[in-house]
């Protein structure tokens, strides 16, 4: 699997339908919440019934699902899948699957282009995350990207084994010298893990390490990379790739949680201060359509129907009274619009999961740019 490309997402973008609507599924397959595949169909099903009935006979609309639904119940490997992203336009030829190592919000959105909102959502915040695992001989340094492997480095510093034959031990006490070695390898695996980030980069590092090297090694980091530091890993170096990735992924999505909570902070320190910030969808899409949303922030898995204005683009959550019922579009979900509206506008994006702060204020808010 590979991360999210700038030519995925270009083709998509540019797809053109003709009038044909084309049909965008974001589907959550994590077998840590769905354990089996038949609870994966569960999710589909529950999915792809309201949006039939939404279909209303739209012959291209049911032969998408029906393609949706044939290739999940099929089967795949979801052994590093946790999210699956399918567009298709039967009308117009288009079938796009964007497997995904990462959750989505489940939903189908039935548009006059693929619903790009979530997928770019993603691309935005694609980070990449340094492991440094270090005993008193070994060091090992990974770096993971969507929660998949894109590199490994490892080092190995021999202790001496032979000491009665050097006559180390006729000289006296050896754990000063034994001491001295253990410091200069924790030295080195800080290296390693320096010259890992120069020559590939990543936002965040976690370390592994003993008891009694880890304060060492925290000291002996570079600058760039303690202030990357998100904490310590119960990982030896001996462990697997699948034990090193897993532990790895616990940490990031602690970040990422914690992350999210500061950004919610701040929009709501900013809102009660009467600062540029809104929260609640009529604010929110009201900012959009005056362009002056720098920052979305959005409730996982928040979904609302509205509508789209055909000759301004603006979105709004109540059918707006006198405008020409003939410009007013009816859309599956506003909020999926929003997120497209604001990727267009050159905004961040922000999807937080399980906030309880941002879901009592309205599930949406913004920051704005004035």
């Amino acid at each position: 699997m590979t991360a999210i490309t700038e030519d995925t997402l270009r083709t998509l973008a540019s797809f053109e339908a003709e009038g044909t609507p084309v049909t965008s599924c974001y589907l959550d397959v994590d077998g840590r919440r769905l354990l089996t595949p038949r609870d994966v169909e569960q999710e589909l099903d529950a999915l792809l019934r309201p949006a039939r009935a939404r279909a209303d006979g739209t012959s291209s609309v049911h032969a998408d699902l029906d393609r949706i639904e044939g290739y999940v119940r099929a089967g795949f490997d979801r052994s590093r899948v946790r999210s699956l992203a399918l567009f298709s336009c039967s009308g117009r030829d288009l079938w796009h699957v964007v497997p995904l190592p990462v959750r989505v919000r489940s939903r189908v959105v039935v548009n006059d282009m693929p619903a790009l909102g979530q997928l770019e959502a993603i691309a935005e915040e694609q980070s990449r995350f340094g492991v440094l695992l270090v005993d008193r001989q070994r060091s090992r340094m990974f770096i993971f990207e969507l929660d998949e492997l894109v590199e490994r480095t490892e080092a190995v510093d021999e202790l001496p084994r032979d000491y009665d034959t050097r006559g180390e031990r006729e000289r006296g006490d050896i754990s000063g010298h034994v001491d001295a070695l253990a410091s200069q390898h924790v030295r080195n695996a800080a290296a390693l893990a320096f010259s890992v980030y120069q020559q590939h980069g990543f936002e965040h590092l976690c370390l592994g390490a003993p008891d009694d090297l880890v304060s060492e090694l925290e000291g002996a980091l570079h600058p760039y990379l303690r202030e990357r530091n998100r904490g310590r890993i119960n990982v030896t170096p001996q462990a697997s790739i699948g034990a090193i990735g897993k532990a790895a992924a616990e940490v990031e999505e602690a970040t990422e949680r914690a992350r999210e909570g500061d950004l919610v902070a701040r929009l709501l320190d900013v809102v009660g201060a009467g600062g540029r910030a809104v929260t609640g969808l009529e604010a929110v899409l009201s900012a959009l359509s005056e362009r002056r949303v720098e920052h979305l922030i959005v409730s996982h898995e928040y979904e609302v129907e509205g509508w789209r204005c055909t000759t301004t683009g603006a979105l709004f959550a109540v059918r707006p009274h006198g405008d020409d019922a003939s410009t007013l579009h009816h859309v599956d979900d506003v909020v999926e619009e929003a997120i497209d509206h604001a990727l267009a506008q050159r905004a961040k994006v922000e999807i937080c999961v399980a906030n309880a702060d941002l879901d009592v204020h309205g599930r949406v808010g913004a920051l704005l740019r004035y």
